[in-house]
């Protein structure tokens, strides 16, 4: 069942299911939160309240937010406060799962909150600045295939586009997987939906990445073996975890799955979460 929170004037949409220590689900850009549909029964089955947020502009949250100065506010220090405030009205403290653009915002909300955030688990996280791997375009079949159609999406503002790229970016496909896409292009194709992704899609992970050295929380970093759009998804996680401080972060992989672990392969991924939550989950 939909709740919602009202947050600076718009609203986030959310729903829990389950009793035990919190854990909040953040999902990527062009998505909604029912990309956790998978994964979230098998945390709440491990014995744990979970909260499965849709991003502001995204899925049944409010769109057109706004900053003080009238631009954009769709960053992941914005998503970051987001989810701070969902975890304050849920009671927390909090696990923080991330993915891709919501791997930032946990970070940079373990940096903010070390008192509600007591871990944080990312997958497959834009946590970091991202270079143009052009020798990788050549020597990495599934780099080219999936850079080329998210490219494509961004400067033609394609709908086409962006499910051709999902269709690389999920290697292993969910038996559930064309109804998913078809619910999710209808989604977009809603008025204002797309135009609110693209907005999401031109953020960057410079602020995010600023926070990786002021975290204190434990950091799990799950990455897909076959994830598209880094040219070696296990050295992203390795290079994210050596700017945190020495010790707080760690790195686990899916194999054969793609950007989206969660769904493509989230017995593996509810396997480790569960691990890193039985230590680090708080009441």
């Amino acid at each position: 069942m939909t709740e919602y929170l009202t947050i600076d004037g718009g609203q986030i949409a959310y729903d829990v299911t389950g009793d035990g220590p919190l854990v909040v689900l953040s999902h990527g850009i062009g998505d909604r939160r029912q990309a956790f549909r998978l994964l979230a029964p098998k945390l709440v089955a491990a014995g744990y309240r979970v909260a499965a947020a849709d991003l502001r502009g995204h899925g049944e949250s409010s769109m057109n937010w706004k900053s003080h100065d009238g631009s954009d506010a769709i960053s992941r220090t914005d998503v970051a406060g987001d989810l701070l405030a969902l975890i304050r009205h849920l009671g927390g403290p909090a696990v923080i799962i991330g993915h891709s653009i919501s791997g930032g915002a946990a970070t940079i909300a373990a940096a903010q909150a070390p008192e509600l955030v007591s871990a944080i688990i990312e997958l497959n996280p834009f946590t970091k600045t991202q270079k143009l791997a052009a020798g990788a375009l050549f020597t990495v079949p599934r780099y080219r295939k999936g850079l080329v159609p998210l490219m494509n999406t961004m400067i033609f503002k394609s709908l086409g586009q962006w499910m051709r790229y999902l269709n690389v970016a999920y290697p292993i496909k969910p038996a559930d997987y064309d109804e998913y896409m078809a619910e999710l292009s209808a989604k977009l194709q809603e008025p204002g939906r797309f135009a609110e992704f693209m907005k999401t899609g031109k953020s960057t992970p410079a602020d995010a990445e600023a926070q990786l050295p002021n975290i204190s929380s434990p950091a799990l970093i799950i990455m897909g073996t076959e994830d598209p759009d880094f040219p070696n998804p296990e050295a992203e996680g390795d290079a994210i975890v050596a700017l945190m401080p020495a010790g707080l972060g760690t790195v686990a992989v899916a194999a054969g799955s793609g950007h989206y672990p969660h769904a493509d392969a989230p017995d593996r991924v509810a396997e480790l979460a569960v691990q890193f939550l039985t230590e680090h989950a708080r009441a």
